[in-house]
């Protein structure tokens, strides 16, 4: 087999490692990943404002507003408004949430993180490159996207990361 083959089978086994976690993550939790990120964001502080969120997640407001929607709805966790400033509205793990963040498989970028973070330096740096290298190739990288792990519709009604 060619070089270009191997690349493309490695391509495909990491979008396809992906797709396979987000279908086990929505199986068991009933949470896509990009959702799944939110509550963790929230579980870490116990609470936090949707401008935080964003922040963390590099996507914009109108998304993290969607993506919570999604989760109250589930009761996964509630909007309270601040004691301290009226004007600004929490976002609050329930205790269905806590749940969820405690049955859930371990998250696909989590094992990543923990492998990357043991890798040296100087290959941490080399596999930087080579993955920017690959989106530039696939002329992705003008592409909006979030540290998470995530596949799905690229025609989702959001246009940063969908929910």
């Amino acid at each position: 087999m060619d070089r270009v083959d191997v690349s493309l089978i490695a391509l495909r086994r990491i979008m396809r490692a992906t797709e396979l976690f987000g279908r086990e993550l929505a199986q068991s939790s009933g949470v896509t990943a990009v959702q799944f990120r939110v509550l963790q964001i929230v579980g870490e502080k116990g609470l936090t404002t949707a401008k935080e969120i964003s922040q963390r997640m590099r996507v914009s407001q109108a998304t993290v507003t969607s993506l919570v929607d999604k989760l109250v709805k589930q009761g996964l966790v509630s909007r309270e408004k601040s004691s301290v400033d009226r004007r600004q509205t929490n976002i609050v793990l329930t205790d269905k949430g806590q749940q969820t963040l405690r049955d859930a498989p371990d998250p696909l970028q989590q094992r990543f993180v923990r492998k990357f973070s043991a890798m040296e330096d100087w290959e941490q740096a080399m596999l930087v490159a080579s993955l920017e290298r690959v989106a530039s190739m696939l002329d992705a990288e003008d592409i909006d996207a979030s540290p998470v792990l995530d596949t799905g519709d690229i025609h989702r009604a959001t246009p940063d990361v969908g929910g």
